[in-house]
């Protein structure tokens, strides 16, 4: 049964032709013929079923896994039930093996009925901590402020169409809702959602000064790394953003070089993954080439007045 073709390049060469004189260091041109050449290939029968059609390997089904699963609290519930009647079987036990109701140490029957009172007990002690201990779930939160679109009013028109590659790319790939661009200390770009000001419904301008003395940007720039705080509540520092929306759920710093740092906003606890974090380095390494440019720029103006 033909299953497939092989292409084959079979090049044309040319001579190069150069004048008295001077030296062509120009590769020849190179023509190409495809011809096309079947492989036959034969597919065992054993693989196929009565219609013809393939049987490969099929995955396994985990079906304590999938119940356990779909019967949460029912599970959780289990050692309290467990535990229960195994506290009423002893105890009918003793009642009508006419043992005396005090517990003897002499006696064989009252140390184990002791044992299993012990492990019942502890059977519904560990339900009841596996009912008032629940993974929390998580879910994207809607951002609790104002929709903003800051940008610096003396950056070249490319190096704007590059910020906004960014967001949008950001916006569209992840969880992120909020970007805030600090670059040579200034603001460069505020954008997407921002805490709302109390005096209007506007957002709430940055203070760069400020910000840059924080422990959070410093230690960015210190270590020249990314810093993820995965859950923003949890953190102290989150009180050095405040122009962030209040339920923040993670914040990712990326350092741009050695003068700027990327702050960005998500709307999930632990929202930006393995591969989120990889990627934003590469964006933040292409996004400070860009940014440098605007620092040559502004020198050549300088030179030039």
């Amino acid at each position: 049964m033909v299953a497939g073709t092989f292409l084959r390049h079979i090049p044309l060469k040319s001579k190069p032709q150069t004048q008295q004189g001077q030296h062509n260091y120009r590769y020849p041109k190179r023509n190409y013929l495809f011809s096309f050449s079947p492989r036959s290939v034969t597919v065992k029968s054993s693989s196929l079923n009565s219609q013809g059609n393939y049987q490969g390997p099929k995955p396994k089904k985990e079906w304590v896994a999938d119940w356990v699963s779909q019967n949460d609290d029912v599970v959780r519930s289990l050692p309290i039930y467990v535990g229960g009647l195994s506290l009423l079987a002893v105890l009918f036990n003793r009642a009508v093996s006419g043992i005396a109701p005090v517990a003897d140490a002499s006696s064989s029957q009252s140390r184990a009925d002791l044992l299993t009172l012990g492990l019942a007990v502890t059977n519904i002690l560990n339900g009841l901590v596996w009912l008032s201990i629940r993974p929390k779930a998580i879910y994207p939160v809607n951002p609790e402020g104002v929709e903003c679109r800051r940008i610096y009013s003396q950056l070249p028109d490319f190096i704007v169409s590059e910020l906004l590659w960014v967001w949008e790319s950001l916006s569209d790939a992840t969880c992120c809702r909020s970007l805030v661009v600090v670059y040579d200390k200034r603001i460069v770009l505020q954008i997407g959602f921002a805490a709302a000001s109390s005096s209007a419904d506007n957002a709430v301008v940055i203070d760069a000064d400020k910000l840059m003395k924080g422990s959070l940007y410093a230690g960015v720039l210190k270590s020249k790394s990314q810093s993820y705080l995965a859950n923003l509540s949890l953190y102290p520092a989150k009180s050095e953003l405040p122009f962030l929306p209040s339920n923040t759920q993670a914040v990712i710093l990326q350092p741009l070089g050695d003068t700027g740092v990327a702050i960005i906003g998500g709307d999930t606890i632990r929202g930006f993954t393995t591969s989120d974090q990889a990627w934003i380095t590469l964006v933040g390494e292409k996004l400070d080439a860009t940014l440098a440019k605007m620092k040559d720029i502004s020198m050549n103006a300088q030179d030039m007045s």
